[in-house]
């Protein structure tokens, strides 16, 4: 009963609007070019969907999140959400999310309702627009990960996202020796995440709060 008034709640407050570059900026690690400036200055960008999947646990509300193996590119190493970039074979970003989630964690294609779908996010290092589309799953399946694309599946607690105290900064190499300072990010089951996957994840608590207050 609790999950499924979550996912009602929930649903009811992405209908009412979404926080967007208000909530994403907080999590930036840089000035960086907004999904509705690359938009609007008809920035040539790739496309791109991830699964913010949610599904219940003892009483709690549990969201999937993958650690990517360590290679030489843009996003070695990194925390993020099961997805990629669009594929022939995909009628809609829906569908890409979707495929990408079976390719890289065995979740069943046709797995999980949809509930609707979170600000696009620019990713400028790699040109892709990342859309985001939040699925819900009563019972989660087995989950296997992909041997080449996915190091580890984490499991996390949404409501941790509303504890300030997960919200860290650190200096963090990009790429080729340059250091960013002070980089916001999400303390996640000892996981620094942050980036493209920290900014969906800064939406999500502010809709959290919406619903909550």
């Amino acid at each position: 009963m609790y999950f499924q008034n979550f996912i009602d709640r929930f649903k009811v407050t992405l209908e009412k609007g979404l926080p967007g570059d208000e909530a994403h900026q907080n999590l930036s690690p840089l000035k960086r070019l907004t999904a509705r400036n690359a938009e609007a200055t008809n920035v040539n960008y790739r496309h791109s969907a991830v699964a913010v999947i949610l599904y219940p646990k003892e009483g709690s509300v549990m969201c999937i999140l993958i650690q990517r193996p360590q290679y030489d590119g843009t996003h070695g190493g990194q925390v993020s959400f099961p997805g990629g970039k669009v594929d022939k074979v995909d009628d809609n970003l829906e569908a890409t999310a979707r495929r990408e989630s079976f390719e890289e964690i065995n979740l069943p294609f046709s797995a999980g309702e949809l509930i609707g779908e979170l600000s696009a996010v620019y990713i400028p290092v790699s040109n892709f627009m990342v859309q985001p589309f939040v699925f819900y799953i009563e019972e989660l399946p087995e989950l296997i990960p992909d041997e080449r694309e996915v190091e580890d599946i984490l499991h996390f607690d949404i409501e941790l996202l509303r504890d300030d105290s997960i919200l860290k900064k650190t200096d963090m190499t990009i790429s080729k020796g340059f250091v960013q300072k002070n980089v916001p990010y999400f303390s996640i089951e000892n996981k620094i995440v942050w980036g493209a996957t920290s900014m969906i994840l800064a939406e999500m608590k502010e809709v959290l709060n919406r619903f909550k207050t």
